[in-house]
């Protein structure tokens, strides 16, 4: 069975993307419909060897719509998820609006796919670093239980959007000019202050909230424990913007309910979908984001017992954010529902 496919966002960084995702996997699409802003409706953009108009996104789009993909901010989704469920489509947004709605389901195919069976006509994407995290931390939770996660990222200025990609990129170029570096974008846009990225950290991402802790440190916290079914799991996490084009980094601290060796742990990940295990410090072999860009796979490196505590490991972890962050998420969550029959529920 082949579906009418919508993207709304499709110019932006990750609507790209999931036009590549979708081609690259073969999903039976047998008609797409591209939906952007009024500012960016008429681009066209090819797909499979077509050249598809970009409509600017209205309620009356999804009319006919099976599956919608939406990457276009919160706000967006806010306002037209509601519209295309309504005509029948089976919505999977990529922003926050819904993620922590107790009835809409908060999926990573390696992690909960059955939960995609409980929608309503919303599966939510979680966060690119949660979606990260998630697929390094499950293999070791079914070996034995999470205790306590601790998690620092470094994350990639792509995270930003494309315009925090090409801000990166004119710092650079200004640097070797002996230039002033000029700053818009990070720590992000609405910012009263604005830094340069290059050459620089920046351990701001998204608005501050409770507890001196930035919205993408809460995002961590509470999704992954939606993700696990484990709400009252210990996390803290610190998230750091990075000189980085893409692909974001995180080191996680990750306490079990029994010891796990580092031999074990090698092995669970090492079986385990989606994970790729690089980690043979002896040779040099770790994973590093410029080495993984483009890559489907969560990448794990650097695992060793923590020798401050009896039952804690230490990863270090590497993935795509806008593929397996953002993009490859969404259409497996589409391929997992349409192999059993559940879009149009």
């Amino acid at each position: 069975m082949a579906f009418k496919v919508a993207i709304v966002g499709a110019t932006g960084a990750v609507g790209q993307e999931l036009l590549k995702v979708l081609r690259e996997r073969r999903f039976p699409v047998a008609d797409l419909k591209l939906l952007a802003s009024a500012r960016s409706a008429g681009t066209v953009l090819e797909f499979a060897g077509q050249k598809i108009e970009v409509e600017e996104a209205r309620p009356s789009s999804f009319a006919g719509v099976d599956i919608a993909f939406f990457s276009a901010g919160g706000s967006v989704s806010q306002q037209l998820v509601p519209a295309a469920v309504d005509r029948g489509a089976l919505v999977i947004d990529n922003t926050s609006a819904f993620r922590m709605k107790p009835d809409v389901p908060l999926v990573v195919p390696e992690v909960n796919p059955e939960d995609c069976r409980e929608h309503h006509g919303i599966i939510a994407n979680p966060n690119c670093s949660t979606i990260i995290m998630a697929v390094a931390l499950y293999p070791l939770h079914r070996l034995s239980p999470l205790r306590r996660v601790i998690v620092s990222t470094y994350q990639a200025v792509s995270g930003a959007g494309a315009r925090a990609m090409a801000e990166l990129v004119e710092q650079v170029k200004a640097f070797a000019r002996g230039q002033e570096l000029q700053a818009s974008i990070l720590p992000y846009a609405a910012a009263p202050k604005h830094f340069p990225i290059a050459f620089n950290l920046i351990p701001h991402i998204d608005v501050f909230q409770d507890g001196g802790y930035t919205k993408e440190e809460w995002k961590m916290v509470l999704e992954t424990r939606k993700i696990l079914h484990e709400p009252d799991l210990p996390i803290t996490a610190t998230t750091v913007r990075v000189p980085v084009l893409r692909c974001h980094s995180e080191s996680i601290n990750v306490e079990t309910e029994e010891k796990l060796t580092a031999v074990r742990v090698r092995e669970a990940l090492a079986a385990a979908p989606g994970v790729k295990v690089a980690d043979d410090p002896q040779n040099q072999v770790y994973p590093m984001p410029l080495e993984l860009a483009g890559s489907d796979d969560v990448y794990v490196g650097r695992i060793r017992e923590d020798l401050s505590h009896p039952r804690a490991v230490n990863l270090w972890v590497v993935g795509d954010q806008i593929r397996k962050g953002a993009a490859l998420n969404a259409v497996q969550i589409a391929e997992y529902c349409a192999q059993r029959g559940w879009i149009g529920k």
